[in-house]
């Protein structure tokens, strides 16, 4: 008995020492770190000194146009600057450099598609505006106006003098609306599509124009509610893009060449071609197959110009009768084996429509002559080679049900559970979440609006979201006065790109350590929402936030969303480019660890490098 009272002193004074110990332990600990010598409180220290004042008094969101009214000491910093790079650089796009491009082959037209510079090759310079550049014009004035200051080219007012495109006229162009296929106006040319397809009334809602020039017919049809993904090459004719995003309109560079288009399947309403030089009776109908994959079931397709009225117009084209009449008979039966029915042709505008499902027309969709894609993924499309075969729709249990899901009018699609969520075809997604994330982004968008009471009141036309998610960031901000790139990196966990057409907005996979298929200064504003943490092993922020400065307008604004180690390091990087910024926290409180970062391009231009 003796020898167990003993044994239990022993282990009462063993437990007592060991939690004396750990309190010490501890208590030791926590006095080093609120010496500021442990890593966690001293960055949340850096962060709550730095986010001290929300409103943010030292950022001005306004445009000044004129270099002239920034202090003396815009460029002063005590971190090391990045340098402008010389003049010749203002329209500088990495992965469309026509140098570069000029070494590709050119079957296929692979010399124009997107060719990036190697890491020893890249530009750790900042990217010029061009002597006079001023803030464009407010929409809807832009859609008809831009300074000549901003894209000083003129090659276009000359090529394309007789068509209508553009005028150049005092320190301005004058857009009137007109196209190759339209010299009467879009506005015409629009009323004539309208009457065969459902343009008004919400049910066609996106749209994709391929070989866009400058833009036109995306411009006015945003007068019917219809959103465009338009584009073109950088080719002889400078700039049709640069022109379309300065006046406000969606755009991109780019072309049907050899490699899909960095589109989900079964997202468009409506595809249009206007005279836009593809040659879509050649390669076995590889481009018209393409088409396919990309138009929703139902959707309609649009061709304007040769070979379409070669009865009448042969002459003016220079071309045979018996040239062009074989053109449009291959055209017609790669229609047929698509199971597009051709719903009129008039006036030199032939319409097609597609399919609503695989069951339309079995016996054409079996035919030996045409190959079946391999079921893969709908996303897996970036850097991915073309090919000559039908996309297979999803499964339907009658003839009359639309393949995939049949999608509500505009605008009420742009709230309504899209088809890919309700039918459980996006991983990781549920009705459930769906709707808890647009909650999450009003939120979001209502803590912006604090910061930035400029937000959704048209001082900010062209919006970029780097990593738009579900598109709720761009569902809350959905206003005619203002549009946005839902960009999905290609290496997201999951593609959700689809889901953001199923709402009625646009947006392209994109892998955000190369450039964008875009010129300099054709964003207002970009939006992060965690890309740093997603690319943070993939390549160097210096690389992306570089891009994120080419694109910027001047005196364009940013905000990134992301956790704290990652927005100080992007801090330290934007004041090196000359932004002005300020960390806050999250609408949540000091205690989230994810922060938000504002910023504002400064003003400069290819003259002004003295400022520095």
């Amino acid at each position: 008995m003796a020898r167990s009272l003993t044994e239990n002193k022993t282990r009462t004074a063993l437990f007592v020492l060991v939690v004396f110990g750990l309190c010490s332990f501890f208590y030791l600990l926590g006095v080093w770190q609120r010496s500021g010598f442990g890593r966690g409180d001293s960055i949340a220290a850096v962060v709550n000194e730095q986010t001290k004042c929300l409103k943010l008094p030292n950022l001005n969101f306004e445009t000044h146009h004129s270099a002239s009214d920034l202090p003396n000491d815009t460029f002063s910093s005590q971190v090391k600057t990045f340098e402008p790079c010389d003049a010749e650089y203002t329209d500088y796009t990495p992965c469309e450099e026509q140098k570069r491009a000029m070494t590709f082959p050119r079957d296929h037209m692979i010399y124009r598609e997107r060719h990036c510079p190697p890491e020893n090759e890249k530009l750790y310079c900042l990217i010029p505006a061009p002597k006079g550049y001023v803030a464009p014009f407010p929409w809807p004035k832009s859609r008809d106006y831009v300074s000549y200051a901003n894209v000083p080219h003129k090659s276009l007012t000359v090529e394309k003098a007789i068509q209508n495109w553009v005028h150049y006229e005092g320190n301005v162009f004058r857009f009137p609306g007109g196209g190759t296929q339209f010299p009467q106006g879009a506005d015409k040319y629009i009323d004539q599509l309208a009457s065969v397809i459902p343009i008004t009334g919400g049910e066609v809602r996106t749209a994709l124009d391929t070989g866009c020039g400058v833009a036109s017919l995306g411009a006015y049809l945003l007068k019917k509610d219809v959103l465009t993904m338009s584009f073109a090459p950088k080719d002889n004719h400078e700039a049709q893009v640069q022109f379309a995003l300065e006046r406000g309109v969606p755009a991109y560079i780019g072309l049907l060449g050899s490699m899909k288009l960095s589109f989900p399947s079964r997202v468009f309403d409506m595809a249009h071609c206007s005279r836009c030089l593809i040659p879509w009776s050649g390669s076995n109908g590889m481009y018209m197959m393409e088409v396919d994959r990309v138009l929703r079931p139902g959707g309609y397709w649009v061709l304007s110009g040769p070979p379409i009225g070669w009865k009448i117009h042969y002459k003016g084209w220079q071309r045979t009768k018996d040239d062009l009449r074989s053109e449009q008979r291959k055209i017609e039966q790669f229609a047929e084996l698509l199971c597009w029915k051709k719903i009129s042709e008039k006036d030199g505008i032939a319409i097609w429509r597609k399919r609503l499902n695989d069951k339309s027309c079995p016996r054409k969709q079996d035919n030996s002559k045409v190959a079946k894609c391999e079921l893969t993924s709908e996303s897996d499309v970036w850097y991915k080679k073309m090919e000559a075969c039908i996309t297979p729709l999803p499964e339907v249990k009658s003839v009359s049900e639309v393949a995939g899901g049949e999608l509500e009018p505009f605008p009420q699609r742009l709230n309504a559970v899209p088809p890919r969520i309700a039918r459980g075809f996006v991983p990781g997604f549920s009705v459930q979440t769906y709707q808890e994330d647009n909650k999450l982004w009003q939120k979001h968008v209502n803590a912006y609006k604090k910061t930035n009471d400029l937000l959704d009141t048209g001082r900010y036309r062209n919006i970029m979201d780097m990593n738009a998610g579900l598109g709720s960031f761009a569902a809350v901000l959905e206003s005619p006065k203002l549009w946005v790139m839902n960009v999905v990196p290609f290496i997201a966990d999951t593609s959700t790109l689809g889901v953001i057409y199923e709402r009625g907005l646009i947006g392209m996979y994109h892998d955000w350590c190369e450039g964008f298929s875009t010129y300099p200064r054709t964003y207002d504003l970009i939006h992060a929402n965690g890309v740093f943490s997603l690319y943070q092993n993939k390549c160097k922020f210096e690389d992306i936030l570089l891009e994120m400065d080419r694109i910027l307008r001047p005196e364009g604004a940013v905000i990134i969303r992301d956790t704290v180690d990652a927005l100080v390091k992007v801090e330290k990087i934007a004041n090196a480019m000359r932004w002005e910024t300020r960390l806050a926290d999250h609408e949540g409180g000091p205690r989230v660890p994810e922060k938000m970062l504002f910023a504002v391009k400064q003003y400069w231009t290819a003259d002004s490098k003295s400022r520095r």
